[in-house]
Parts: structure tokens; sequence; C-alpha cells
């Protein structure tokens, strides 16, 4: 039977995505990477060198293209409300990602798969800007980065909000403030 590298290396970054994005580079063995994906630990030297070549291939993968396709559609502050809810829904339909950026910042000193990823921010931001009335381009890039803070911040800062909200803290309710806070946001002028 012929060996499917294809389907192996898919197996692998799978398990490093769901062992990463629970324990870290640092928590997650090889040993581990193996037992999940039903495959020999070597073949992740092989295929990606070492394992700090797996996590960066990991990251690539998974997070290229965590951004894409949200468009910012309509106008004004409710065009980044919604393009926030858009963000919150991938991410709650994927709560690993949220994890696996949060990661790549502790461990890593660099972004993984940069050129990719900094061309998607760059064209949110563009849209950004011409969804509202921005001084310039820096001023949508910052708001961008607020937006993806406060989105990632529901499933990386857990405790956090258990520590501050009294009230409801349901996904739901945490999806509507969500938006009225991004709509808020981008109204806010320098």
């Amino acid at each position: 039977m012929a060996w499917d590298t294809e389907q192996t290396r898919r197996q692998l970054l799978d398990a490093g995505s769901t062992l990463f994005a629970r324990h870290g580079f640092a928590g997650t063995t090889m040993d581990a990477i193996g037992r999940e994906s039903g495959v020999n630990k070597e073949r992740v030297y092989s295929y990606f060198g070492s394992k700090s070549g797996f996590f960066a291939a990991v990251l690539d993968n998974e997070l290229s293209d965590m951004l894409a396709g949200i468009p910012i559609e309509g106008e004004g502050p409710e065009a980044v409300g919604n393009y926030a809810l858009a963000l919150f829904d991938r991410l709650e339909a994927r709560p690993g990602l949220a994890r696996l950026l949060a990661w790549e910042s502790l461990e890593l000193t660099e972004a993984v798969a940069l050129e990719c990823r900094s061309l998607s921010c760059h064209e949110l931001a563009t849209g950004l800007e011409a969804a509202l009335p921005t001084p310039d381009l820096e001023h949508a890039e910052q708001l961008l980065l607020s937006i993806v803070t406060l989105v990632v911040g529901w499933w990386t800062l857990s405790r956090v909000a258990d520590t501050i909200l009294t009230g409801d803290t349901t996904p739901e309710t945490r999806r509507a403030t969500l938006r009225a806070d991004a709509a808020a946001l981008a109204g806010v002028r320098r």
C-alpha cells in the first residue's frame, strides 16, 4: 500500500492544531502529537524538520486565513459592528484559533506567515478606512487591532471575564455587547 503523504501531513497538522491550542508549544510533546494523530512522531521531523518548524506550520495552516473572507460591508460604525460579529462567529465556530493566536504571542518572537497575514490585515484596514470617515490608514489599522483584541479576548481571557462579569455571561450577550462596543469604537474620532 502506498504511503499517503498528504493525508499524513493533514493528520499531523490537525493533531498539532488541537494540542498546541490546548497546551501551547512548550506544553505539547512529540509523543502526544504521535498519539493524537495516529502517526509515528518521527514523521513530524521528516515533514517539518523540528518541533519549532511544526509549530510554525500549524500556525501558518490555521491562522493564515483567519481574517480572510470576512468583508467589511456597508458604511459607518454599523459596518464595523457587523464585521466584529462576523469575526466573533468565526472564532466561536473554531475557538482554537484564538488560543493559537495567544500562544503565538506568548511563545514566539515573531508572527508566523507574516506576509500573508499582513496582506489580509491591510485589505481589512483599507476596508475600514473606506467604510468610515477615518483620518488615515494608520487609524483604521489601530481600529482593526482593537476589534481583533476585543473578539479574541472572549476566548483567551475567560477567567478575567469570570472575575469581572456578574450578570449574563453567555456568548449571545457577549456577541451583542461586542457589536455595540466595536460600533462605538468606530464612532470615536482622533
